[in-house]
């Protein structure tokens, strides 16, 4: 990123093919649309080109650039009415060596677990999202959410347990505490 600022504006593509992935994915989680998701992506990465200068040498590049993503998320949800839905093609949980009867059961927990997080609080959903599914370091969450580490641990032990509540309350069970 340092080359980026410093007017090397080509180095952007080298960004873009190492991070496009992981900003369309917390898009996609936090929109449940593909299409919206891939110009949310574009418009973080224009504005990474506009905005270039503000970028702190030595600073976690990851965390800067979600930082823009919940601008620009934060930005297009204020002119649009939100609408939350889960992606609906992860199937990560399950093999074709699973048996029919266990991918049927995940498959089933799956969709029990995107309703428990798509009806959760926008705040709670997106930490839930940034260090599970996309596995950023409570570091990198920290710098986007401009928080400490400490606070980002506690938000994700809370968010994670209102998940855990409310999949199990989906499944008409209560929650082992």
């Amino acid at each position: 990123m340092q080359a980026v600022r410093s007017g090397d504006v080509a180095r952007l593509e080298t960004l873009f093919d190492r991070h496009h992935r992981a900003l369309f994915h917390y898009f996609l989680h936090q929109t449940g649309n593909r299409p919206l998701s891939e110009d949310l992506v574009q418009e973080v990465f224009f504005r990474i080109l506009k905005y270039r200068h503000t970028y702190q040498n030595g600073a976690p590049f990851r965390g800067w650039m979600f930082q823009i993503g919940r601008n620009v998320y934060f930005d297009h949800m204020g002119k649009n009415k939100p609408e939350v839905a889960m992606p609906e093609d992860h199937d990560e949980f399950a093999s074709a060596e699973t048996p029919p009867d266990r991918r049927a059961q995940t498959k089933q927990e799956t969709a029990l677990l995107r309703r428990a997080l798509a009806a959760m609080p926008q705040e709670k959903r997106e930490v839930i999202v940034m260090s599970r599914y996309l596995e950023l370091k409570y570091e990198d969450i920290a710098a986007a959410l401009e928080c400490e580490v400490g606070t980002v641990k506690v938000r994700v032990y809370r968010a994670l347990r209102e998940l855990g509540d409310r999949f199990f309350a989906l499944r008409g069970e209560r929650a082992s505490s």
